[in-house]
């Protein structure tokens, strides 16, 4: 029997592989290693799962028994992989066996940033990258009635915006001059940051946190202008970090992400990369559709076609925030060029444009998010 293509990580990139995978080849071995239960889920629902009434076990669309049987793939669940003998084209598993692979792919996804922070509580803070840790997350809130939020950018807006369903007052702590920094100019951001405080958000800028200690039931946040915070429960979301210890054990290049070629190939010809954990040709995209632009491509070669190569299109960035709807295609690292700004009453837009006119980027809110399709047109591909 052939050695099979294995996939490690049951998350939306390696589960989205598999589906594409399967379109082209129904029926050569595939094999699905997770170190979770492997339950089919969307992680972006996770930051606005309150607002839609949901549940840690109401997100889980399909559990690993279906999605085996959907897939025609042998899932091990629960199972960790602890080494990668590359020679030999084996995967060392916690569980004492061996696994051999024809192609291995990494899809293991990122983990939270962890802040270093003082206090008797630092290791009571929370983050949510993960169902399990929406989980934990959820119970939190419990009779709770404010929340701090470390962290300003996609995530943590997205969270705070969506805490309001549960009559939950959220504070947000961010270090930049304004929420979304890493996205927005900074006239947006304002326009952002005042949309969601009309909505009962508190943003404190130019401020980090200090330390967390435990104050009865609850917390205390020591943040670095020295005011103190008195929350129900504390939530980090200043970031991800690839996840690439597994292949920097093995041996393979990695820069920020694993390092991966526009064939999604690792520095060894028979293990791949897709997802948060990869960076394609040093660019790091950690949203859904440069993943699903991967899965594609990376399913073709998987299924032998060698002529082909992953591009990626203007892929513009929803921010799920219903306080103020927020469109952004962010101009290229390193671009050369100036934000453009029209407001109104009910909208803003921003468009990033380089010195011979060309629109590189642009940030929509409110009711100009209707212009999406028609500036994303504009836009140069982020990789041609």
């Amino acid at each position: 029997m052939a050695s099979p293509v294995v996939i490690i990580g049951a998350g939306l990139a390696g589960y989205n592989l598999a589906r594409e995978f399967r379109k082209l080849d129904p029926t050569f071995p595939l094999v699905i290693i997770a170190n979770d239960k492997a339950g089919f889920y969307s992680k972006p629902m996770l930051s606005n799962a309150l607002a839609g009434k949901k549940t840690a076990e109401t997100l889980v669309m399909k559990s690993a028994e279906k999605m085996a049987e959907e897939l025609n793939a042998i899932i091990r669940a629960d199972t960790e992989v602890v080494g990668v003998d590359l020679a030999s084209k084996l995967l060392l598993l916690s569980d004492g066996q061996a696994q051999p692979y024809r192609d291995l792919v990494l899809a293991v996804g990122a983990q939270p940033v962890r802040l270093r922070l003082g206090g008797d509580a630092a290791d009571e803070v929370l983050s949510v990258n993960h169902i399990e840790d929406f989980a934990v997350f959820a119970q939190s809130l419990e009779g709770a009635k404010r929340i701090a939020v470390i962290g300003g950018g996609l995530i943590g807006c997205e969270f705070a915006n969506d805490l309001l369903a549960r009559e939950i007052a959220p504070v947000v702590v961010e270090a930049g001059a304004w929420p979304l920094p890493g996205l927005l100019p900074d006239v947006a951001g304002a326009w952002f940051a005042a949309r969601l405080t009309q909505s009962g958000v508190r943003f404190v800028l130019n401020t980090t946190a200090k330390a967390v200690d435990k104050a009865g039931a609850g917390y205390k946040v020591t943040l670095s202008t020295g005011e103190v915070l008195e929350v129900d429960c504390v939530l980090s979301a200043v970031g991800l970090h690839p996840n690439t210890a597994l292949a920097e054990a093995a041996g393979l290049h990695v820069n920020k992400g694993v390092a991966v070629d526009r064939q999604l190939r690792t520095s060894n010809p028979n293990v791949f990369a897709l997802g948060d954990c990869a960076e394609v040709e040093t660019i790091h995209l950690p949203y859904v559709m440069p993943l699903m632009h991967a899965a594609r491509t990376l399913a073709q070669v998987l299924a032998g076609k060698d002529d082909v190569a992953l591009a990626y299109p203007a892929m513009p960035v929803l921010v799920k925030t219903p306080s103020c709807a927020t469109i952004v295609a962010p101009p290229a690292h390193g671009a050369l060029g100036e934000w453009q700004v029209q407001t109104a009453e009910d909208a803003m837009e921003a468009h990033f444009v380089g010195a011979d006119g060309q629109l590189l980027g642009f940030a929509l809110l409110g009711a100009a998010t209707k212009q999406r399709q028609i500036l994303s047109a504009k836009l140069p591909p982020v990789l041609a």
